[in-house]
């Protein structure tokens, strides 16, 4: 879970640092830095797991993988900030697997990990040009200082209680050291003084440290990682949502496209819900398909039964939904707002899913009735912060994005901010960066000193998600115009803020 996250020299993100809750909303016109936000996450997500060329390169362009890489230093004019910092606070679970199948145990939940790269050319380098590590520190916060840095509301002896767990004396997870022979960057072990740390010489690294460890060298590094690399951009394309999947070898887990939804379900029909849960399969499988059914049906009305069809001759696995009529439909005959909530109501399901979750303008084919029923469905996916971390209550967090009114209006003050963009002048130069702010009497005013880079909303900004519909008058008519919904006589008093206007 991240809790705090601070860029600079990333894209436009000058001196951002941000504090995130469960669930947070970040509203923003088109283009202003929202998405170099997510950006961000999915970069440090992917440092965290692939080498530093492959990392950068899988975040700058999606599409296309040739180009230069320097494109993620923020830019003015032809001149490229020197470095990228990033320093993220977060609360890891309390033990993961590595990918030779060894448990981890965290020595300590509450951690803070910084990295500082910076861009070079030499002939040894990638034809792209190539990332160095200045600086990779992964150290831990006390839990007695737990109260400066999570700041969101939540219950102390429930949630915070069962969240930050563990002691740590010696500072450093990973540390960075400078010698007589280079820029050192040490892993430390779990003892803390009584191992010995690994040291490696940080202009020959060709990823981070933390990507390399693993549950025998240091554990809690290894939960960190394990951590970073479950934060995701969901972008759930109806494409692959509506594909059956194979009965045999398929991921059981819903991809951030939404590919593998038929899979992960019918997994999750044989799973048991609770432990303990001696019930037949079938019994269960009727069990997790009613949960799923019935929570659509609060999204959506004419909803019957939900199950997953499994073709033995074909070797398929079929999304199959009824509606209460018990005309059935299979998965590719959905809409594309049906097959998005059934994804989610599916993710909220699926207590596997840890980390962060990101999604872009999760309102995109709802119908406006029913935005606030994804996002309180959004908010459900998120971790309660009232009660205790456990296999009901994960370690989740949602970030969305959205340019919505719809979506702002309805959005709980405290976790709104808005992104915009603001004219910064350094070293003489002037350019634009994006700047998020909050809104008065919410829990990061009242809790935060907040920096210049984080400041309190003016309200003017927010009247354009108030009262999103224009009240200019309309222009002369001519043969060819045609009157705007707006200027219907009947519908005038139901727009709100313009039948005042116009008495």
């Amino acid at each position: 879970m991240l809790t705090r996250l601070k860029v600079s020299g990333f894209k436009n993100l000058i001196d951002v640092d941000i504090r995130f809750g469960p669930f947070t909303c970040i509203a923003g016109a088109n283009g202003v830095g929202k998405s170099n936000l997510f950006d961000a996450i999915r970069f440090l997500s992917a440092l965290a797991e692939m080498p530093l060329i492959e990392a950068a390169l899988s975040v700058r362009d999606e599409q296309s993988k040739t180009g230069d890489i320097r494109s993620l230093f923020h830019q003015v004019g032809e001149d490229h900030d020197p470095q990228i910092f990033f320093e993220a606070e977060m609360i890891v679970p309390h033990d993961a697997i590595d990918e030779l199948g060894q448990k981890a145990d965290a020595s300590i939940t509450s951690l803070q990990y910084s990295l500082i790269l910076t861009y070079r050319t030499d002939e040894d380098s990638h034809p792209l040009g190539a990332l160095e590590i200045q600086k990779e520190e992964l150290i831990h916060i006390n839990r007695g200082e737990a109260s400066k840095h999570f700041l969101f509301p939540h219950t102390v002896k429930t949630w915070r209680k069962t969240a930050i767990t563990g002691e740590r004396r010696s500072p450093y997870f990973i540390s960075t050291e400078d010698k007589d022979s280079g820029r050192v960057i040490r892993l430390h072990q779990d003892g803390g003084s009584s191992g010995q740390p690994v040291s490696r010489l940080a202009s020959s690294l060709p990823r981070t440290v933390l990507s390399a460890t693993n549950a025998a060298e240091s554990p809690t590094a290894l939960v960190a990682r394990q951590e970073m690399r479950s934060w995701r951009l969901l972008q759930l394309e109806p494409s692959a949502l509506r594909k059956p999947d194979q009965v045999f070898n398929t991921p059981t887990s819903l991809s951030a496209d939404g590919s593998h939804l038929a899979a992960t379900l019918y997994h999750l029909a044989r799973t048991p819900i609770h432990n303990g849960n001696n019930a037949s399969p079938e019994v269960r499988a009727a069990q997790v398909y009613a949960q799923v059914a019935n929570r659509l049906s609060e999204l959506i009305s004419d909803v019957g039964q939900v199950w997953v069809e499994r073709d033995d001759r074909r070797e398929l696995l079929t999304l199959m939904l009824s509606d209460r009529e018990g005309t059935a439909y299979p998965a590719r005959a959905l809409s594309d707002g049906t097959l998005r909530f059934l994804a989610l109501t599916v993710l909220e399901l699926d207590t596997r899913n840890q980390g962060v979750l990101c999604l872009e303008e999760p309102e995109n084919g709802i119908h406006p009735e029913r935005i606030p029923k994804i996002l309180q469905l959004l908010q459900d996916i998120a971790c309660d912060p009232d009660e205790e971390v456990g296999s009901d209550n994960p370690l989740r967090q949602v970030i969305i994005n959205t340019h919505s009114p719809s979506v702002v209006q309805k959005i709980p003050d405290d976790d709104l901010i808005v992104a915009e963009l603001k004219d910064t002048l350094r070293n003489g130069k002037r350019f634009k960066r994006v700047n998020f702010a909050f809104l008065s009497d919410t829990w990061r005013e009242k809790k935060t000193s907040a920096p210049e880079c984080l400041n309190t909303l003016s309200r003017g900004i927010l009247l354009a998600y108030l009262n999103p519909v224009s009240t200019s008058p309309p222009q002369e008519f001519t043969q060819r115009s045609k009157r705007r919904v707006i200027d219907r006589e009947d519908l005038t008093p139901l727009i709100p803020g313009l039948s005042e206007q116009i008495q």
